[in-house]
């Protein structure tokens, strides 16, 4: 059975989001003391773990890039394109350069955490199904957990828990527009 580009894209999506889900969580078993509140996500590319989270976080970017490759050439929104190639190819980043490269991870981190954003924000121009009204709700979300975390305003989550409050809703809406866009006709 043949696919068309869009489905094939969604799926790419869906794999990748998928697979960092879950290895995410097994990495975060892997590490000894490890705390969602009060250790960054990227710690877990610094430690015992390190090889499952980069590993994981740099076929998200990938396949993501590829996804939007696809999404592009047929036709879907070019801002929107762009928006979530720069937020994959940020993802890729952060696991080529680890936490412990200092400003080399900051700025794939900050590319991810902010474009992420922005898609899901600017993707009320791609969905034509009513979840439309709900992906920029979850972008707002995340920038705003993302002001909050750039100041330091933990608001009692811990740096572990706010930074999960930037990445948690960009999850389920990419979760949700690959979905989308595998059941697009």
């Amino acid at each position: 059975m043949f696919m068309n580009q869009v489905k094939v894209a969604g799926l790419l999506m869906l794999i990748g989001m998928g697979q960092f889900l879950l290895l995410m969580q097994v990495a975060q078993y892997l590490y000894p003391g490890y705390s969602v509140s009060e250790n960054y996500i990227s710690d877990l590319g610094v430690g015992p773990s390190a090889a499952i989270f980069n590993g994981s976080i740099i076929i998200l970017g990938i396949l993501g890039m590829i996804a939007v490759v696809l999404l592009y050439k047929s036709g879907v929104d070019k801002v929107f394109s762009a928006l979530l190639f720069l937020a994959s190819m940020g993802a890729a980043g952060v696991g080529l350069f680890p936490e412990n490269m200092g400003i080399l991870h900051t700025i794939p981190s900050f590319i991810t955490f902010f474009f992420a954003g922005i898609s899901s924000l600017y993707s009320y121009r791609v969905d034509e199904e009513y979840s439309r009204y709900i992906w920029p709700i979850l972008g707002i979300i995340s920038l705003l957990a993302l002001a909050l975390f750039a100041s330091k305003n933990y608001l009692g989550l811990g740096k572990g828990g706010m930074e999960r409050l930037i990445v948690y809703p960009v999850f389920i809406w990419l979760i949700g527009i690959s979905e989308y866009f595998i059941q697009r006709e």
